[in-house]
């Protein structure tokens, strides 16, 4: 999935499940449960020194993307330095890949290196980041993606600074006439997912939410629900 990616007003919000949540014996089990429901796969890599946990590799997503070869495969790498690791996570078969602003002195050379792979391209922020800080780059991301967790486990309540940078980012993204999608990871529920979509949030990812439920493929329906609230709030 080369180039820039693009969400329809009427297609919004995009839901992404995070398989950091899935059952990691049965990963494959756990995605068919969603019975079509979601839109993107979001892969959660972790190398245990840029965040303090581990996951996965370019192994996983070379699987997913055997089994679901339509998939759009939404890989946020956690990694340092990032530049190691596109290449292979490229050829592994991501639609997305995204990196940490925090995690390369070279976040200009990374984005544009992402997009001559083949891949579209993210950037992210800590939330402890600034979001001013990634305006000299925004019209080389595809994605932006705020976090509203610490990253690096999943489970964790939701930072509402968060917003701020929502708005910002949709406000820049107007301004300059960008095309990038605002992406939101971390803590989202029913009980918030409405708020981030009317900030201006385009994609949602879950994984708790969504895989901790009996029910994976209505939990899906009804995260989207609540979230299309808040679209057509704005």
């Amino acid at each position: 999935m080369a180039g820039p990616l693009s969400v329809a007003a009427a297609s919004r919000p995009v839901i992404a499940p995070s398989i950091l949540s899935a059952d990691l014996l049965n990963i494959e089990r756990s995605v068919d449960m969603l019975k079509g429901e979601h839109d993107w796969i979001h892969v959660d890599i972790m190398d245990g020194h840029f965040v303090p946990n581990l996951s996965y590799g370019p192994s996983l997503v070379s699987a997913c993307r055997k089994r679901w070869p339509d998939a759009i495969l939404d890989v946020h790498l956690m990694v340092v330095p990032p530049e190691n690791f596109i290449e292979s996570f490229a050829s592994a078969g991501a639609s997305i890949l995204t990196v940490h602003q925090e995690a390369t002195p070279h976040i200009h050379r990374v984005l544009k290196r992402i997009r001559d792979l083949g891949c579209s391209a993210g950037v992210t922020l800590n939330p402890g980041t600034p979001v001013e800080l990634l305006k000299p780059v925004l019209h080389l991301a595809d994605l932006v993606l705020v976090m509203s967790v610490d990253p690096g486990f999943g489970g964790q309540s939701f930072i509402p600074e968060a917003i701020e940078k929502i708005r910002l980012l949709c406000c820049w993204r107007e301004a300059f006439a960008h095309s990038f999608i605002v992406e939101v990871d971390g803590g989202l529920g029913l009980d918030n997912v409405r708020l981030v979509t009317s900030a201006g949030c385009d994609a949602i990812v879950a994984g708790s939410s969504i895989f901790h439920t009996p029910d994976p493929a209505r939990a899906v329906r009804e995260i989207r629900l609540k979230a299309r609230e808040g679209v057509l709030s704005v």
